[in-house]
């Protein structure tokens, strides 16, 4: 291994401590065991909630506006486009999406046309100025942003990524790398993971398998989410035995789901085309893996040095994740809760489950089986709902765990899966859900017929 100046250990050590700090320890605040990360965020929303609203309108008139223009704007290379033109410059269908996205903003803040759209259960909840999804996504994205390079730019990543991928590999089909995604989403909160991902994927360092395996199987809800969800229920004394049943269920299902499809099809192949071939997973001779990846994590903080140009990546990063995936969510976000609010869609197709639990023995079937579907629009709605009707402490027990492990809800993070670059469509998040829901309920049935 080469000798390195003491200056490059600090600007290995120090961003990354202070990175692993704020987005994987959680520590415990107002009552509460939550990440740095999120409090800064909390504390952000304070501040702005006055007027956060009139932010994100503008924000989501901004995107729709800028991606119209550019519709008209002639084309350039790829290679020659700035990042103006990589932020507005998106298809069609991105466009009318932000477009829709930008609408249904307007008629929510100003409660212009139909209820169904601007309700308290559907677009107010996304844009509601204290609470809602949208203008929480606004807060997190600054620190998120402007903060991701600690775990990214400075030899954190390849540090453990070489030392991991004899376990992430052969268990997970993943880089080693993903290790701290993964820790990220479980600790710190899911809509992170996926913005990690996103970036990885996008600056070369996953395959377009390996970033959709990694934002469909790891970015799960944070664990103060997780105790919100069994309170609802009204089971909060039974908090370890639940996030204990996440766990164990989350790990079995992140074997299962990227040996099948859709995910086994997709390829290994980085987003510029490369093909994937395993050569830069090897340790060369003369080094074993912990040496191995301290030099890369070394030679990657010796590379970042200026602070300067870390701050504007930053800010790029910020503007990308305002105009590139909250209209994704308003707009997808909006229309899944309308249907779940306003029509019988979910219980309809929720029916096939009403068998199946059945013959898992839970009790209460008929009233469960919408709550394994409604989930797909928000994650907390198997849980809201649950509580009114449901009675059975099995059954309560059932729909907190699968409304967690589910991990698909479009409201946030299928919404974020959208509006970012991870390749994975509508129609393949749905079928993810869908499995990940049959595959679970037996683990969960069984843990709970245990407990109860």
């Amino acid at each position: 291994m080469q000798k390195t100046s003491a200056s490059t250990w600090t600007w290995f050590l120090i961003p990354s401590i202070i990175g692993v700090f704020l987005f994987m320890i959680p520590i415990k605040y107002d009552g509460e065991w939550v990440v740095p990360i999120a409090i800064l965020a909390n504390w952000l929303a304070g501040i702005v909630t006055p007027f956060i609203t009139w932010v994100a309108v503008a924000v989501l008139l901004i995107a729709a506006a800028g991606s119209v223009f550019m519709l008209f704007v002639p084309k350039k290379e790829s290679t020659e486009r700035g990042f103006w033109e990589n932020l507005f410059g998106v298809t069609p269908f991105w466009t009318v999406v932000r477009v829709i996205g930008a609408i249904f903003a307007v008629m929510t803040a100003f409660q212009l046309g139909p209820e169904a759209i601007w309700s308290g259960g559907t677009g107010g909840l996304l844009l509601d100025p204290a609470e809602g999804l949208v203008t929480f996504l606004f807060t997190i994205f600054v620190f998120a942003g402007l903060l991701l390079p600690l775990l990214m730019n400075f030899g954190l990543l390849e540090f453990f990524g070489t030392m991991m991928v004899k376990i992430m590999r052969p268990l997970f089909k993943l880089p080693g790398r993903s290790s701290i995604d993964a820790l990220a989403s479980w600790v710190g909160d899911g809509t992170i993971g996926v913005l990690l991902t996103d970036k990885q994927y996008r600056e070369g360092h996953y395959t377009k398998k390996e970033a959709s395996i990694i934002a469909t199987t790891f970015s799960v809800v944070s664990i103060t989410f997780s105790i919100v969800i069994i309170g609802t229920v009204g089971m909060s004394a039974y908090f370890l035995p639940f996030y204990g049943t996440v766990v164990l269920t989350g790990l079995i299902l992140a074997l299962i789901m990227p040996r099948i499809y859709p995910l086994s099809r997709k390829k290994q192949e980085y987003a510029d085309g490369r093909p994937f071939t395993g050569e830069e997973e090897k340790v060369p001779a003369g080094y074993n893996s912990f040496t191995h990846g301290l030099e890369n994590a070394l030679t990657k903080a010796h590379a970042n040095r200026d602070i300067g140009k870390t701050l504007k990546d930053g800010m790029k990063n910020v503007l990308d994740m305002w105009f590139g995936v909250i209209p994704v969510v308003m707009a997808f976000g909006t229309i899944a809760l309308i249907v779940a609010e306003y029509t019988s869609f979910f219980q309809i197709i929720g029916k096939p489950f009403e068998p199946y639990l059945a013959l898992l023995q839970i009790p209460e079937a008929a009233a469960a089986a919408p709550l394994m579907i409604v989930g797909f629009a928000d994650m907390f709605l198997p849980s809201i709902l649950a509580a009114g009707t449901i009675v059975s402490e099995v059954t309560l027990f059932t729909v907190a765990v699968i409304s967690v492990v589910q991990l698909i809800y479009m409201s946030e993070v299928g919404g974020l899966i959208l509006g970012s670059k991870i390749p994975v469509n509508f129609f393949e998040l749905f079928v993810i859900f869908l499995l990940r829901t049959v595959i679970a309920l037996p683990i969960v049935a069984l843990i709970a017929h245990m407990l109860f």
